[in-house]
């Protein structure tokens, strides 16, 4: 049948002519039909059965059902995530659902908690396991944030200059700083990237010269701390010694023998570590003498409080080293504290003898252990914050994805990571395809482990639960760092591969904005394309909040308007780039094929659909009239 006896549209819209202000410039294969995108709903309202039922109602085909706010999720009784089930088998729509914002690594503005990682864990489990509801017997597409309110570990950016060679005017990436936690006490710290003069150049020309300065100074840092902490170790440890041997072997003593009036301060210190006061006898002698033996008695107990520090310090220090050489497995290093730790053991009763002699063994015994430290590898405390949430979130999306695949198995929803908005924490798509690896190793470990399946089935499991959601305007927010489009599309082309699922939003590069595709800048095409050549069946959902909270309109129209999409189901001319907004040359209603009169006299007329497909009624069932709230 030819497309002549259809109308072919008029050339009254905003987008009059393809390819020009408000399109794409998209041919086929990404003139999409209609049923390739889907809609989300308003993430404000816990009323979802009712959200759901406005998309259905602009003959969308898939839904996102919203559950970004913790709090409005939880207002969701279960009996509607249940019902929304049953709209979706009656209606036949696909369902994906967009959990809550929550920051996965546990980091928060007072720092970083293990317990609020495993909050988050917990809060993300539940979201999961309420998902399934609505798509019981599907592999629905949950997704998550890689990241919610994680500062940018690295703040890059693209400058322009001038070649001094070619006078040509060129561009360069610079990292402007970067961000470090401390893994010990869980507080972060950002830190100006600044080269060492000493043994460094003045510019980096490569980010890669720039990564590997960064890591150099870390690492000096981490030396640095390590080596003022065993200093202030060794200093305890010979201030205690100095005064003890001062009292025991004073100057007026000769070849360290200890005289009888020594012997007598070493009596009177034992009285006084057993009752904290002095001796009564020494009231027979005359305020010379017991001044002097005060002096004396005072500098052994100040003596020992320096040894009693200095041996703390030793327990806290020895402890991070023990850590380290475990965690790298260090033979050497664990072989010589293990040595140091079991000479240490018969002498830390030292501490507590009332003969000050021990306690000069007993420093000298910390002064060792001093040295003993010093030879080990010394404990990284300050790691990079991309290094460290990087961990910190793939655990968290290990355990969820674990415990989706314990309690569902074949149905167990998938996990889809996605880039927040470029300028916060891990958005890039080597963060993403880090957090993704990550994620997937330590799933595998676990199901090996834990549930005996074989490597091999463990990595299927893993690549089919957890990948990545690709949102196109999140990315292109790095134009305002000054990239450019080819490195938006480069940054898709590398993530690619994980792509289980796309959010289409519009902007300018400059704000987080969310227009509908073709009224802004960003390289839909080409992202396509990048993401088709691995998964052409991925989901499209079309994410525009700010729109419809601006124009109180679907975004649908001007969607398909942007695609280029067919009018009609058989894929052929009109489309709606030509037809979205045109009058036409109507001889009345809707035209000479489907007079609006006919419809009146004999029911079923355009005037009782709703808006979204051309009619007057809204807030009506398509299905039977009745009003939907």
């Amino acid at each position: 049948m030819g497309d002549e006896n259809f109308y072919p549209g008029a050339d009254y819209g905003m987008d009059s002519g393809y390819n020009k202000d408000y399109s794409l410039g998209v041919q086929d294969p990404y003139q999409f039909k209609a049923s390739y995108f889907g809609l989300t709903t308003d993430p404000r309202s816990a009323n979802q059965i009712t959200e759901v039922s406005k998309k259905l109602n602009t003959g969308a085909k898939t839904i996102e059902v919203s559950g970004v706010s913790p709090e409005v999720l939880d207002y969701i009784p279960e009996q509607h995530l249940t019902e929304i089930y049953r709209l979706k088998e009656l209606v036949g729509v696909d369902l994906t659902f967009h959990g809550p914002l929550i920051e996965p690594t546990g980091v928060s503005r007072q720092g970083w908690d293990e317990s609020q990682r495993e909050q988050a864990e917990r809060e993300m489990w539940t979201a999961l396991r309420r998902a399934h509801k609505i798509d019981p017997k599907g592999n629905i597409i949950v997704t998550f944030h890689s990241s919610n309110g994680l500062p940018d570990p690295e703040s890059r950016v693209k400058t322009e200059f001038i070649d001094p060679v070619t006078k040509e005017k060129k561009t360069r990436e610079e990292i402007k700083d970067f961000w470090v936690v401390n893994e010990r006490d869980g507080n972060f710290e950002r830190l100006d990237f600044s080269p060492d003069y000493f043994r460094s150049k003045e510019k980096f020309e490569k980010i890669e010269d720039q990564e590997k300065a960064i890591k150099e100074q870390i690492t000096k840092q981490n030396k640095d701390a390590w080596f003022r902490q065993l200093q202030q170790l060794s200093y305890h440890a010979n201030a205690g010694y100095d005064i003890v041997s001062k009292v025991l072997y004073g100057k007026e003593y000769k070849d360290e023998e200890k005289s009888s009036e020594v012997k007598d301060f070493l009596k009177y210190y034992s009285d006084y570590k057993e009752g904290g006061k002095l001796s009564e006898a020494l009231n027979k002698f005359d305020d010379i003498y017991k001044n002097k033996v005060k002096e004396k008695v005072y500098a052994l107990s100040h003596g020992e409080l320096y040894l009693r520090d200095a041996y703390q310090d030793l327990q806290t220090l020895f402890n991070q080293a023990y850590s380290v050489a475990k965690l790298n497995n260090s033979e050497d290093d664990m072989k010589k504290l293990n040595k140091y730790r079991e000479e240490m053991k018969s002498k830390i009763s030292y501490l507590d003898s009332k003969d000050p002699q021990k306690f000069l063994e007993f420093a000298e015994e910390i002064e060792r252990g001093t040295t003993v430290l010093g030879s080990t590898n010394y404990p990284r405390a300050l790691k990079p914050l991309k290094e460290f949430a990087v961990e910190k979130s793939a655990k968290t999306f290990a355990n969820i994805a674990y415990n989706a695949y314990s309690e569902f198995k074949d149905t167990a929803p998938i996990i889809s990571i996605e880039n927040p908005p470029a300028g916060t924490g891990l958005t890039r798509a080597n963060d993403l395809k880090e957090v993704v690896k990550r994620s997937r190793d330590f799933l595998v470990d676990k199901l090996v482990s834990e549930k005996n399946l074989s490597e091999s089935e463990a990595k299927r499991q893993a690549e089919k639960l957890i990948g990545v959601t690709w949102d196109v305007g999140h990315i292109n927010m790095l134009r305002k760092f000054g990239y450019s489009e080819k490195d938006i599309v480069s940054e898709t082309k590398k993530v690619a591969e994980l792509v289980k699922h796309v959010h289409l939003s519009d902007n300018f590069g400059m704000q987080h904005t969310e227009l509908p595709m073709g009224m802004g800048n960003v390289p839909v095409k080409p992202m396509l394309e990048a993401i088709h050549k691995y998964n052409d069946q991925v989901k499209k959902i079309i994410e525009t909040g700010g729109w419809f909270q601006h124009f109180k309109v679907s975004p649908l129209k001007e969607s398909l308007r942007a695609f280029g999409s067919p009018v009609y189901s058989m894929q052929m001319s009109p489309y709606w780039n030509n037809v979205a907004d045109s009058s036409g040359g109507y001889f009345s209603g809707y035209g000479r094929m489907l007079p609006e009169t006919h419809f009146s006299l004999y029911g079923s007329g355009f005037s009782n659909l709703p808006p979204e497909l051309g009619g007057q009624l809204s807030g009506r069932s398509r299905a039977s009239g009745a009003p939907i709230e």
